[in-house]
């Protein structure tokens, strides 16, 4: 099909290649359909335009049902296996983004995974014609753990899917009948506002630490069924207090929000496992809402248990962010300040201390 007759939406021909353009390598990308075309490289040219920022130094041409590349090797060869994966993703029915196209070619860039189709065409759940799967490769790294550890640790900032993937392998064990309940439970610390002002019973004040996670449920399962499934005690969702004492066989228990219990909490939440359970605690240690002064039991966990079998910790940072584009920046914004921050508190120890003759460094008897 010629590029005059292509459908409306499709991929246009760009112009013929400058000759002033350094060429030393040509990829030839045959697709089966112009349609197949439209779905891999997006309508109205925006995933084109996208690759083209990505890639000055290639040349993209489009003729027919074919995309040709031209430009240095490595750049072009780099370029060709994202095509590729955008091709393979699109048949598999995965919707192609800019979000999509930035995410695949870090995973390209990084050579941390050899196919990431394999990674983001890994299904956990489906529902309501949605499907749940991991979207980095973190992100199916801690998807993992869940699968070979008893207790995992799913650490990292906002957005980065630590209580979603938790929650949609909790619902997935339930389904095959892998486990007989689901426990989901969050510490009760006030963020800045206080409980007692808020309105209503103890249940209506404690709703709202609880809401998140009604919330993903409602996502994962038919809305409907999830009364009937709490009311049987299928499903419980409750304030981590009203864990102590109690053993807890065959469930799949997540603790959310972990930063905010003390290292008594932590200790009590984590022996309260039984037979036949597994445990995912989730948590940002940059987060902390604990009274000044009070230890994160969160922060000093690792410490303790790392190196135990059969205990995972699992760590995703801001490029497994899977919100908005905005919320990894800010993420990356953030950790960019407290960098400086503690950076600009040992400028300012350091001098002190030398005065004080307190600086390690210092020669015996010498002075500031």
């Amino acid at each position: 099909m010629s590029e005059e007759t292509m459908p409306s939406g499709a991929l246009s021909g760009h112009a013929d290649f400058p000759h002033s353009t350094p060429l030393s390598r040509t990829e030839v990308i045959l697709f089966e359909t112009s349609e197949a075309m439209v779905r891999a490289l997006g309508a109205h040219d925006e995933t084109l335009r996208g690759l083209e920022a990505a890639f000055p130094t290639v040349v993209f041409h489009v003729r027919g049902n074919e995309l040709t590349l031209k430009g240095p090797t490595e750049n072009v060869q780099l370029a060709n296996r994202l095509i590729l994966e955008l091709k393979s993703l699109s048949a598999r029915g995965t919707p192609v983004t800019r979000e999509l196209v930035v995410q695949l070619l870090g995973m390209l860039s990084a050579r941390t995974v050899p196919t990431p189709t394999e990674v983001l065409t890994q299904n956990i759940l489906s529902s309501r014609g949605r499907t749940i799967r991991p979207k980095t490769l973190n992100q199916k790294s801690y998807v993992d753990a869940i699968d070979q550890n008893t207790i995992v640790f799913g650490l990292g900032p906002a957005g980065t899917g630590k209580t979603y993937l938790a929650m949609a392998k909790a619902v997935q064990a339930l389904q095959n009948k892998e486990v007989t309940r689901i426990i989901l439970t969050r510490p009760a610390v006030e963020a800045g506002e206080r409980l007692g002002f808020l309105p209503g019973t103890l249940n209506d004040k404690i709703d709202p630490y609880l809401r998140p996670l009604f919330d993903a449920l409602h996502d994962m399962m038919d809305p409907e069924s999830i009364p009937r499934l709490m009311a049987a005690g299928t499903i419980e969702v409750a304030p981590l207090a009203y864990m102590r004492g109690r053993t807890l066989n065959e469930a799949f228990i997540i603790l959310d929000e972990a930063q905010n219990t003390t290292p008594e909490q932590m200790k009590m939440f984590l022996t309260r496992l039984g037979f036949g359970s597994k445990m995912v605690v989730t948590g940002d240690t940059s987060q902390v809402d604990l009274p000044n002064g009070t230890t994160s039991g969160l922060k000093i966990v690792q410490g303790i248990l790392d190196g135990i079998e059969d205990i995972n910790f699992s760590v995703l940072d801001a490029s497994d962010v899977v919100r908005h584009r905005l919320v990894g920046d800010i993420v990356t914004a953030y950790n960019h300040w407290d960098e400086e921050q503690q950076r600009g508190v040992q400028r300012r120890r350091t001098p002190s201390r030398q005065a004080a003759g307190l600086d390690s460094t210092a020669e015996p008897g010498a002075t500031a």
